[in-house]
């Protein structure tokens, strides 16, 4: 999948399997993509290389929680909802133009 941010088209990964979920951007530097966790409301940044942007987004893909730069050794959760929620996970800097109520839309690679 892609999105396009500030101009820019960004790939996104799509964490499906539990492989996917466990690690998603973990142990990663100079981090150029994002990946989106289906049906997830928290997330963690232990073992993480470098700050992240969080984006919370709900069953209609409509931004809910931002949370920019997330420093390592943190727990981040957007919602008590898990299967109504998804998180978006983008490298540090990327989401400047998101704002809370802002409806993603993603498009497929070869769109």
């Amino acid at each position: 999948m892609k999105l396009k941010i500030n101009n820019k088209t960004i790939e996104i990964k799509k964490a499906t399997d539990f492989k996917t979920r466990l690690i998603g951007l973990m142990g990663k530097q100079n981090i150029t993509y994002g990946i989106l966790f289906p049906k997830c409301n928290a997330i963690h940044t232990f073992f993480m290389k470098e700050e992240i942007d969080v984006i919370g987004l709900n069953e209609e893909n409509q931004v809910i929680y931002i949370y920019r730069e997330v420093p390592k050794n943190k727990v981040v959760k957007v919602s008590d909802d898990v299967k109504k929620t998804s998180i978006l996970e983008l490298p540090k800097n990327t989401n400047q133009k998101i704002y809370v109520g802002s409806i993603l839309k993603f498009e497929d690679l070869d769109s």
